[in-house]
């Protein structure tokens, strides 16, 4: 039995990344040896074991031969002749193709076949052997380590061979949740933009997310929008929300907020009259496809339907200010709100001169729903239930409260 260390923990270390996670391959050991040594097993496509102690991953030396299409035809063979090289050489990216000898820091010798080091140095993401094409799978992950490791360019021949994979119809087999383990996670890296570019590259994003790759080429107002191009800006609001190191929910939301604008009418162009509505359709039947969570959902929803009115608060009234709170859930779901106030910030500071505006609405807003929340609508109810009054007019009562409160302060600014 030889352990070795493999992937990520050994290319973030070359990288001068901090590593998280160590994965370790096995080789000459059978399931059942590793077993009665106190490993777990945990696999259940191929041998995956837990150790005993430190609760890391042990996978046994495997190859993979294509048996069909999509993500999950593949026949794995686990056995104990199979070698360190032959399991290296069915990864996906040669950076994620090396190995050290079983020294648990990791400082052992590189085995390094199909010199990832060497790409590592140079910056460059280079795919291990034409067995790349087997895996759909792998065009998303090229994307995501591009968003990763954005200073990295992704080789010629492993775009084209990406190219090739699209045109031959692999990314229409892959399923929902894949596509949004992958998305969700290029969109949580460093730069989210590049995920995008690479995936438009390729031309997986028009088979993946047609919603979103109908956004090049749409102009905009330049009054508002000085990169005039929907997709230039959606690219640049993805690195904001980045920036401001926004959660999931955020990034997803920053994605759709703009769907709409791909479907409006020639004739209306440069103004999207109704965008919003629009979006929120397409956003519904994205979610669905994709199965996105549903906090994610509810998020992006509200920031598509309401952002244009959040961009505008300053000039609403007391009422006005009360509706809009109402419309977001704010006074039931705060957090939630503030979410959709991080999300339209990125969207009104990504833009072009505009990283380093404020974004008063956002603080502005927050102190409104504190206005609105500070209104005991418990007492208001009780009293209204000594009059005889119930339901709507209750409702009324404290929406006319919680008025008068936002009046106040308005008043007060």
């Amino acid at each position: 039995m030889q352990i070795y260390m493999v992937g990520g923990a050994v290319r973030d270390r070359l990288l001068g990344r901090p590593v998280h996670d160590r994965d370790w391959v096995v080789v000459g050991a059978t399931p059942e040896q590793m077993r009665a040594q106190g490993y777990l097993p945990v696999g259940r496509d191929f041998p995956v074991f837990l150790h005993p102690a430190t609760r890391e991953e042990y996978a046994l030396a495997r190859t993979e031969r294509k048996s069909g299409r999509g993500y999950r035809g593949f026949v794995v063979h686990s056995a104990p002749e199979v070698t360190l090289q032959e399991d290296l050489s069915r990864r996906d990216l040669t950076i994620n193709a090396i190995a050290t000898s079983a020294d648990e820091s990791g400082a052992g010798c590189l085995i390094d076949p199909h010199h990832g080091a060497r790409d590592i140095a140079a910056r460059v993401l280079r795919h291990v052997s034409a067995a790349f094409r087997e895996d759909p799978v792998r065009i998303l992950r090229v994307a995501r380590f591009a968003a990763r490791l954005p200073d990295f360019t992704v080789a010629p021949e492993t775009l084209q061979l990406m190219r090739e994979m699209v045109a031959h119809g692999e990314t229409d087999h892959l399923v929902a949740e894949r596509v949004w383990q992958e998305l969700a996670r290029g969109l949580m890296a460093e730069k989210p933009s590049r995920m995008f570019e690479v995936l438009r590259a390729c031309g997986a994003l028009g088979r993946l997310l047609p919603e979103v790759e109908r956004l090049w080429g749409v102009p905009q107002s330049a009054e508002h929008h000085p990169e005039i191009d929907t997709g230039a800006h959606l690219l640049l609001v993805l690195d904001m929300a980045a920036r401001l190191q926004a959660p999931l929910a955020v990034r997803f939301a920053c994605l759709a907020h703009d769907l709409g604008k791909g479907s409006t009418p020639a004739d209306m162009l440069p103004r999207h009259i109704g965008h919003e509505t629009r979006g929120a359709e397409l956003l519904k039947h994205l979610a669905e496809r994709l199965r996105v969570p549903a906090d994610c959902r509810a998020t992006a929803d509200k920031v598509a339907r309401e952002h244009g009115h959040i961009h505008c608060s300053n000039a609403l009234s007391a009422a006005a200010l009360v509706r809009l709170l109402e419309r977001c859930d704010a006074l039931r779901l705060p957090q939630r709100f503030a979410d959709i106030l991080l999300a339209c910030e990125c969207d009104a500071r990504g833009r072009l001169g505009f990283a380093e505006s404020a974004y008063p609405q956002r603080p502005r807003l927050t102190a409104a729903l504190a206005v609105a929340q500070s209104v005991h609508s418990s007492a208001i109810a009780a009293q209204a239930a000594a009059r005889g009054l119930a339901g709507p007019q209750v409702g009324a009562l404290i929406r006319r409260a919680r008025v008068a409160a936002v009046a106040q302060w308005l008043a007060s600014q």
